[in-house]
């Protein structure tokens, strides 16, 4: 991480700063203060290109931004600083140029990487406060608990539908995201953007809010949003702030802490099971697909002295451990259901044929030990 500025202003900044100078809370001490801050914005989406850009706008010596996304059309109505020719570029590289045109004295550093417990408490460290701009449980959770262990605030908002909120996360002495939300919801349980909708204006509103309390913060200005969440309501345009208690017994903040490292956060919050549940076939479902048009190949990945004891129909056999080798055996485009036992083996070769670009392989649920007991009673269970 470069060094932010030295603070000294130029006759430029002078100018193009004046009316912050001017403000009695700000003055030349506190624009020196701003030049030589570093913030770090977590996703530069809805949320993030409003507050990257007001940071910019107001001087922050040095801005992260981290996104491993390409620009979509569908991203624009909401993120602004991205136009229709900009679509397939990396986010991260389209907004570090629109920010430098908006204040060519800010270093904008770009980090096109997806976030994980491999690499967040290393960039997270070398920033004073990071704007939590994401859109999903896994990233909020990881951020949070990064920023707690580096002692970094962490501003945060959401947006669903016409509704947001925010609040500071992760200060001192005040509550963090696992205060207020102790575990995540099931996985499906809460709709995306994509599933939902979002007004495109609210996502401005909350990100400007975002880089507010991170300004007020790096000047130790005004009253953060610290035990507080602020709430807002763009269909009736109204306000409302509720109580955030720390709790006392939190697995990440409290005095004894039972989480002192990042972990998976996918696991945590059920992605990982869900996505496995995603790629099965449950026995009557396969039951369905036999008898009717639709054209599946089953693939027995057993060892020949199981299959020797039982099968199901006119399936494949390639015993697992020769599947990497053999896999040219199979078409790509056919829909593939593997079985093996009780369903282990086969999801685990599943996720080996999705490696090589078998995108319609499942497992079946349960293998052909819930096939025997669920559909064919005349199969043998061993």
């Amino acid at each position: 991480m470069t060094t932010a500025g030295s603070g000294a202003l130029s006759k430029k900044e002078l100018e193009r700063y004046s009316r912050q100078l001017v403000l009695p809370e700000v003055g030349m001490g506190g624009q020196r203060k701003l030049k030589s801050s570093r913030v770090l914005v977590v996703g530069v989406g809805g949320l993030g290109i409003p507050a990257s850009t007001y940071l910019a706008a107001a001087g922050v010596g040095e801005i992260g931004i981290v996104d491993h996304d390409k620009v979509e059309v569908s991203n624009i109505h909401r993120q602004p600083l991205y136009a229709e020719g900009d679509a397939g570029r990396q986010k991260v590289e389209v907004a570090r140029e629109r920010l430098r045109e908006t204040n060519p004295n800010v270093s904008v550093f770009p980090h096109n990487v997806r976030l994980d417990r491999s690499n967040a408490l290393d960039i997270i460290r070398g920033y004073d406060v990071v704007l939590d701009c994401t859109d999903n449980f896994p990233t909020r959770y990881l951020v949070n608990d990064a920023c707690v262990i580096a002692r970094t605030p962490d501003v945060y908002a959401s947006v669903f539908r016409f509704d947001g909120q925010s609040s500071v996360f992760a200060a001192e002495s005040g509550p963090c995201y696992r205060c207020l939300f102790p575990v995540p919801p099931p996985p499906g349980a809460v709709q995306d953007c994509a599933e939902s909708g979002v007004m495109g204006v609210l996502p401005g509103l909350m990100g400007t809010i975002q880089a507010a309390q991170a300004l007020n913060i790096l000047l130790g200005n005004g009253r953060a949003l610290v035990g507080r969440l602020l709430l807002f309501n763009g269909s009736e345009m109204t306000f409302e702030e509720v109580k955030v208690r720390k709790d006392p017994e939190c697995p990440v903040c409290s005095p004894a802490p039972r989480i002192r490292e990042l972990i998976d956060y996918d696991e945590f919050c059920g992605l990982r099971r869900e996505e496995a549940r995603r790629e099965e076939v449950a026995p009557s479902e396969l039951k369905r697909m036999l008898g009717s048009e639709t054209k599946v190949v089953l693939l027995d990945i057993r060892e020949p002295y199981e299959r020797q004891l039982c099968s199901i129909g006119s399936s494949r056999h390639i015993p697992i451990g020769e599947l990497a080798q053999r896999a040219g055996e199979l078409d790509r485009e056919e829909e593939l259901v593997v079985y093996c036992h009780v369903g282990v083996r086969s999801a685990a070769a599943v996720g080996l044929l999705k490696s090589l670009g078998f995108r319609k392989a499942r497992s079946l649920a349960g293998g052909i030990r819930a096939w025997a007991e669920e559909v064919d009673s005349s199969i043998p269970v061993y």
